[in-house]
Order: C-alpha cells, then structure tokens, then sequence
C-alpha cells in the first residue's frame, strides 16, 4: 500500500467521523456510555466478520497484550473522557476543546522516526484550529470556574486521542485486524460503566435503531479500521490537519438535516480549514520530496 493510498483511507475514517453527530442524535434517548457499548460491539462485529472472510483470525495471537491495552485505552479513554467532557461543561467549548486533537497530532507527530515538523505543518495547523473555533462561536459563552472539571476532561481527551494516533504509528507492524479486540473490550468497558452510572434507554422506533446500527458500523465502526491503516502507513501530519474537516463536515451535516441552521461562520471556518489544509499538504510534500 502506497503512502498517498494510506493517507486517503485515513482521510475516509474522518469523513465517517463528520456523521458522528447527526447519528448521535438519532439514536437519541440512549445515554452515553450505553450508545458507547452498542456502537462498539457492532464495530468489534465487523473486524470480526473482515477477518472471517479473509481467514485472518489466526493473526490477533501474533499481538501481546501490552499492544490490546494500548489500543483499548485509547479508545475507551477518549470517549469516555469526552462524554464526561460534555456533562461537565457547555458542549460548544468542550467540542472546540476536545478537537484540539488534530492540532496535537501534528506536532506531536515531528518527534516520530522518519518525519519532520515543519514551520508549514504549524501554520497549517493554526489556521486550520481558527475555522474549527468558528464552528462553535455561536455559542462559546466565556469560561466559568464550575466549567473547569469538564474543560480539563475535554483536553485529557484530546491529549489521549493524540497520543493514541501519534503511538499507532510506532506500532506500525500491528495488523489492523488487532482493532477489532479494541472495539470488543471497549464495549464490555463501556458496558460495566453503563450499568453502574447511568439508566438504560433504548432507541425510538426503527429510526434510532437505524441510527445506533449506522453508528456501529461507521463512525464507531469501520472509520476506526481505516483511520488504524491511515495513521500506520500514511502521511500522519496531513491527516491530523485534515481531520479540521470533521467539525465543519459534521455541521453541513446537521443544517442538510434540517437540525441546525446554516451561518456565515460555517462558510469562513470551511475557507480557513481548507487555507490550513493546503499549507500541510505543501509542507507535507516538501518532507516526502525530501525523503
């Protein structure tokens, strides 16, 4: 698998990401942590089934343990921390927070083996933070000393996304398939903490079935086999400014489905984002052309 391939399937994950929010509200009156076990063990079902077809089984013995745990916390943590996030604090400012996730991949990815931080890849990263901020200026309210617990959550989330993006890279020789044990003991996790935080509610009709059943198989699903091979084999600079798109795309969204109205701040964040994007792309092929 080429370079340039890798990074366009790790791009795909983030185009799965931007649906996040639309299913999310959809499968609404499900909590969190329910949601998270759900959508989890449908996305352990379809490594599982990859795996099935293509006689791949026998490939999870091959990984220790320490690379399970890794990859668990990652994605447990993440989303366990961002929920917690979202109860703590406005969700507005604890979503701008908590995306700040790219930004960190990017600089934290010019102290891995083979790559180059770049003054281009900051800049583009700066630029591309300002569109995302503009997503959410609607309702950034200000900081509040209560909001605080829920505003350090959002950024334990992202610094934890980050490190687990920026360490999948290091664990280039892992096969992929390993993200389907992740997605299994992620789920029974997030079922323990279910059962002892929140009340069960189950989806609405065939609507919010279809919702949850989307969201396992996408965003919380197959986005995160794509995103493995992306992270591994791919450009991790470009794809950590590329991943500003998830926010606005996630928005267009929202207004295409009539939830959210559409603002000229969505249309100046898209403008600022892709301006960022460019300059990581520039930078980028400057470090492969030098490679």
């Amino acid at each position: 698998m080429t370079r340039t391939k890798a990074t366009a399937i790790g791009f795909f994950a983030v185009l799965l990401w931007a649906l996040l929010a639309l299913l999310t509200v959809g499968s609404a009156p499900v909590p969190p942590l329910q949601l998270n076990a759900m959508a989890f063990g449908l996305g352990g079902l379809v490594g599982l089934a990859w795996m099935l077809r293509n006689r791949r089984l026998h490939v999870l013995a091959q990984v220790k343990w320490p690379v399970y745990a890794f990859g668990t916390a990652g994605l447990f943590g993440y989303h366990f921390l961002y929920f917690s996030a979202l109860r703590g604090a406005p969700p507005a400012e604890a979503g701008l927070i908590a995306y700040l996730w790219p930004l960190l991949i990017v600089l934290f990815s010019g102290m891995l083996p083979g790559e180059r931080l770049r003054p281009g890849h900051v800049a583009g990263a700066l630029v591309a933070l300002a569109g995302a901020a503009m997503v959410f200026a609607g309702g950034i309210s200000g900081f509040r000393a209560e909001n605080l617990p829920g505003f350090a959550f959002a950024g334990a989330a992202a610094l934890t996304w980050a490190t687990y993006s920026v360490g999948s890279r290091r664990l280039g020789h892992v096969p992929t398939e390993s993200v389907t044990v992740f997605c299994f003991a992620t789920a029974a996790l997030s079922l323990a903490a279910h059962l002892a935080l929140e009340k069960t509610a189950w989806p609405q009709g065939a609507p919010g079935w279809g919702a949850v059943v989307a969201l396992g198989l996408g965003p919380v699903g197959l986005a995160f086999y794509l995103w493995d091979m992306g992270v591994k084999r791919g450009n991790i600079q470009l794809l950590g400014v590329a991943s500003y798109t998830a926010p606005v795309l996630s928005t267009l969204a929202l207004v295409l489905a009539g939830i959210s109205p559409a603002s000229l701040s969505l249309f100046m964040a898209a403008l600022l984002i892709a301006g960022g994007a460019l300059l990581a792309a520039r930078a980028s092929r400057s470090n492969d052309d030098q490679a």
